[in-house]
């Protein structure tokens, strides 16, 4: 083969010296994907949470649930150090494949930075949310996981509140709450438009009806969050003399 005809199928993308990989697109679906099973998940995690805004008994009985007490007496907490394990790895496995994206370098971050300001783009600046949020969610989000995989005995309307009040958990849930609903919710918009789902007809009003509808929820589930754990505190300070102690369900009593 000549030079010339090399160099052609170089530039055009035809041959074995041109032919482009597929891998980074199939990172970029399984990001999407994994991404999106995780937000999905948070987005019920946060309503399961708030089973405590409808008392202590609802609580009880939804963790009891999860602990598989409809089908095993008194239920098992490993389900619950299972689940978290399963969560945990698909977590961990989001993170490396969002990592590839992240800026490594503090030069690279200042060129970002000017093209944002130069841009004055919302969904830009959107990008920025996801990485801050996300740098937060890795460290807090990992000790959260980790917590309900060695200690899944101790999630109770009662152990949980000593949890977050009496062992001063409340600012890092509090930070976790902000970081996990902005990251989850900015991250569907993103795939929003960058899949074009609800594209429709006319584009551009669809997205600005996705953005204000992610807007919302974004507004909704931080009020939900906030007040679920403005109850937990206001368990654990009731029962801090206490400390320790099981919530014991009122059909057992």
């Amino acid at each position: 083969m000549s030079q010339k005809d090399s160099t052609v199928e170089l530039l055009t993308g035809k041959g074995r010296l041109g032919k482009k990989s597929k891998i980074p697109a199939r990172l970029d679906l399984l990001q999407s994907v994994t991404g999106l099973f995780l937000a999905i998940f948070i987005t019920f995690h946060i309503l399961f949470e708030s089973s405590i805004l409808f008392g202590k008994e609802a609580m009880y009985k939804l963790t009891k649930m999860f602990e598989g007490e409809p089908f095993i007496e008194g239920g098992e907490p490993l389900i619950i150090t299972a689940l978290a394990f399963v969560i945990f790895s698909m977590f961990i496995f989001h993170a490396f494949l969002a990592m590839r994206k992240f800026p490594d370098s503090y030069k690279e971050y200042q060129r970002y930075r000017a093209h944002s300001k130069l841009l004055k783009h919302d969904d830009t600046n959107l990008w920025f949310i996801q990485i801050t949020t996300g740098f937060v969610m890795f460290f807090l989000g990992s000790i959260h996981l980790y917590m309900m995989m060695t200690e899944p005995g101790k999630i109770g309307p009662y152990a949980s509140s000593d949890r977050i009040y009496s062992d001063w958990m409340w600012p890092m849930y509090l930070l976790l709450l902000i970081a996990v609903v902005l990251h989850s919710w900015v991250g569907i918009y993103r795939l929003i438009i960058k899949w074009g789902w609800f594209d429709g007809k006319d584009p551009r009003k669809n997205r600005k009806r996705s953005k204000l509808a992610i807007k919302t929820l974004i507004v909704i589930y931080l009020l939900l969050g906030l007040a679920s754990l403005a109850v937990y505190m206001k368990i654990g300070y009731d029962h801090q003399d206490d400390y320790g102690s099981r919530y014991i369900s009122e059909s057992h009593t």
